[in-house]
């Protein structure tokens, strides 16, 4: 499958993305452009034309992707946003925003559908409390799509958990 000549693939999915598998990364001061989603039970409604409408205000504003085509969700219940990092370029628009300080993300690749993801997403939550971090938001990155996950190695979707350092949780697994 050829790069589009923005970087993207061309079903719209990252030609590349960060290898940020299985690490801590804060994104804390990092320049985002951000889209509102809307999601009925944590599921997005109208995902692909919100990425379309997302590309597009990008290339009105003349904003680029660190990683064009990687964007993550939050999950939620009923609204949602999708971020995407952008270069480190300044931009008065109402979209363009830097996420807090610190905006610290457990990092995991996860290999097969959205409906399996329940496992991991336990796991990542378990390990976050036994080191007396507090598991906040929840981000999805679609890595590929159907169109190109049999080329690409199957399924592949990105988890990062947001987190916080907790000082009680921490006194008390010492204690224990």
């Amino acid at each position: 499958m050829s790069d589009t000549t923005d970087g993207r693939l061309p079903c719209g999915c990252p030609a590349a993305f960060p290898d940020w598998d299985g690490r801590d990364v804060n994104l804390g001061g990092e320049l985002v452009h951000s889209q509102k989603l809307r999601m009925f039970m944590h599921m997005p409604v109208g995902f692909e034309a919100r990425l379309d409408m997302q590309l597009k205000d990008m290339q009105r504003l003349d904003l680029h992707a660190r990683w064009p085509g990687f964007v993550f969700s939050r999950s939620a219940m009923f609204r949602s946003q999708l971020l995407c990092l952008l270069a480190d370029e300044d931009s008065p628009a109402r979209n363009v925003m830097r996420l807090p300080r610190p905006f610290h993300l457990r990092v995991s690749l996860f290999h097969g559908d959205v409906a399996d993801v329940r496992q991991d997403v336990s796991r990542m939550q378990s390990s976050l409390l036994d080191e007396a971090k507090m598991p906040k938001e929840l981000y999805l990155a679609y890595l590929t799509c159907p169109r190109c996950q049999e080329e690409r190695g199957g399924m592949q979707i990105m988890l990062l958990r947001r987190w916080h350092d907790h000082p009680r949780l921490r006194q008390r697994l010492a204690k224990q």
